[in-house]
């Protein structure tokens, strides 16, 4: 790239690395959307997935720490209160350890993260540094796979329901409830992209950005896939279906 591209184009070279590299395309999602997934591994990309679902609070708040304009902070808070909750809201953590627990794990099982495998642990700390340490417009830019997510969610809710006798409505809450939030929170951080990503190592740096995310989703799956379907290599410590 040696001239900066337009904001329409960079906003194209972005949904591109989402099309090539969002974890909608790993296998083990697949086996999961499809009803090939156990009652077992099912339970353990719940618990595992807890465990980044956890961190994005925490994600946000290195975030706004970064951030030195209080309507910036102002903006971006509901992100934190869509998973920590507020009030009235018990928010998305909470809607997520009502599923694992309707998949039978017990809740203060999961809230401790003792089974979790290793490399979950390693690549959702290593996406919560580098918003904390990287520029404000790359962290901003590493959430942008929000752009993606609605499909994935809506992907998840029918092929759950449609083949788990084990999943009921009740159970997809945390799903339904991103099918609104997620495209509100990617209105803000892609117009700022698009905004401040204007010259071409911004813009470098922004792509490279979103692709270390996709990386940190994909290797979660990686882990799951190893683990619990193929060769079933379960590292110690990590939970064990039953």
């Amino acid at each position: 790239m040696n001239t900066p591209l337009t904001p329409d184009q960079l906003e194209d070279a972005l949904r591109a690395i989402g099309a090539e590299r969002y974890h909608n395309l790993h296998p083990f999602h697949k086996l999961l959307h499809s009803g090939q997934c156990s009652r077992g591994q099912v339970q353990a990309w719940a618990l595992n997935r807890y465990y980044y679902q956890c961190g994005i609070p925490r994600k946000d708040c290195s975030l706004m720490a970064n951030m030195e304009q209080k309507s910036m902070r102002i903006e971006w808070r509901q992100r934190y209160f869509d998973h920590d909750g507020l009030g009235e809201d018990e928010g998305g953590i909470e809607r997520w350890l009502r599923l694992t627990g309707a998949l039978g794990l017990d809740r203060d099982y999961v809230i401790s993260t003792r089974g979790i495998l290793p490399a979950t642990r390693h690549a959702v700390d290593a996406y919560i540094h580098f918003v904390r340490d990287k520029p404000l417009l790359e962290g901003i830019a590493s959430s942008l796979t929000e752009l993606f997510a609605p499909a994935i969610h809506a992907e998840r809710i029918s092929g759950m329901l449609e083949h788990y006798d084990f999943v009921d409505d009740s159970m997809v809450g945390y799903f339904r409830e991103r099918l609104s939030q997620a495209p509100r929170d990617v209105e803000f951080a892609l117009s700022y992209v698009r905004q401040q990503a204007v010259t071409v190592p911004q813009q470098q740096a922004v792509l490279n950005a979103l692709r270390f995310k996709t990386d940190v989703l994909w290797a979660q799956l990686d882990a799951l896939y190893f683990a619990y379907v193929a060769p079933g290599m379960i590292p110690p410590g990590a939970f064990i279906p039953d």
